[in-house]
């Protein structure tokens, strides 16, 4: 069943075969997301349990025949297990071999997914949580995560699937698992148009990311510093740098050119986003004027302005030119 282990989520997840019971056990390190997961998981249809003993598997498989909750693909509804290092009788070699003999049955598709995140970051959400690891006892939470992180060793190797959260807000990961788990009966395009500041980091979760620092930055012209490229007078100053029609229509007709595709193929989510220094004026209007186009050709865009709130952008786009 174990192949190389994947850094990242390359796509959705294959589908078993017909009649195929689908089984997802999702693990890895306490702090990385499991509950999340879980939780999203459970939106997409399937069945979540969370902290299950792995050694009464076969007695929750034996107790779930196909024709009850059934999916529309005329399979068992496909199930979630989530377990940790906190999980009662939690032994991975033992998980393993238990995983590996299941396997082997034809009625049954099994899945590992194991979640990962950097130490560093995970004593960032522990002191901003304010809770103990439970593996530290009376030292540092680093210490708790050293010897999770050993223990948990074998299967990180084993997993089929290994997601690094290190670098996604809940929101990053919430979109990751409904890429790789949803269900691909076709269903409708869900867009997303968002503005960020290259300053705070790129989404990590984009699939288009187009950079808007080629254009003239209101940033200085002193009058138009306060405003946001939501305000009518930032969006005169930047259509009158001779680059911006030439980009938008460029822009445009590559999205309405490609989307089409990307819907036929049974992608559910997708994700477009512009970024500029402070993700305060260009990217904002670039944003705006592009899910605008977006509706008038009959989609439905979610316009997100990630970074039009943070700190002043004065703060990142340095001094004068």
């Amino acid at each position: 069943m174990a192949g190389e282990s994947q850094s990242e989520l390359s796509g959705p997840a294959e589908r078993p075969g017909a009649g195929r019971q689908r089984i997802l056990l999702v693990t890895g390190v306490l702090g990385a997301g499991k509950t999340t997961a879980l939780r999203v998981l459970e939106d997409l249809g399937w069945e979540a349990i969370d902290n299950f003993p792995i050694r009464l598997l076969d007695r929750l498989l034996e107790t779930q025949p196909a024709h009850e909750h059934a999916s529309p693909h005329g399979e068992g509804a496909p199930i979630a297990v989530g377990f940790d290092t906190r999980t009662r009788g939690f032994d991975p070699v033992r998980i393993i071999e238990r995983v590996k003999r299941l396997s082997d049955r034809p009625d049954l598709s099994i899945t590992t997914l194991f979640l990962d995140c950097a130490g560093s970051e995970l004593e960032r959400r522990y002191n901003e949580t304010r809770r103990r690891h439970p593996m530290s006892q009376d030292k540092p939470a680093a210490a708790g995560i050293a010897a999770e992180r050993e223990l948990l060793e074998p299967l990180r190797r084993w997993a089929d699937v290994v997601l690094s959260t290190t670098d996604f807000s809940v929101n990053d990961l919430q979109q990751a698992i409904r890429t790789q788990f949803a269900d691909d009966s076709p269903q409708a395009l869900t867009l997303t148009v968002s503005s960020f500041g290259f300053a705070r980091g790129t989404p990590p979760l984009a699939d288009f990311v187009f950079d808007m620092r080629f254009l003239s930055n209101p940033h200085w012209v002193d009058h138009l510093r306060p405003q946001t490229g939501q305000d009518a007078a930032i969006g005169e100053y930047i259509q009158q740098d001779p680059a911006f029609t030439p980009a938008f229509e460029h822009i445009r007709a590559l999205l309405l050119g490609v989307l089409p595709s990307f819907r036929k193929q049974g992608k559910a989510y997708l994700h477009i986003a512009f970024g500029c220094t402070g993700g305060k004026h260009r990217s904002v209007f670039m944003a705006e004027q592009i899910a605008s186009a977006l509706r008038e050709a009959g989609f439905s865009p979610t316009l997100l302005h990630r970074n039009l709130t943070s700190r002043a952008a004065d703060l990142l786009e340095g001094g004068q030119p």
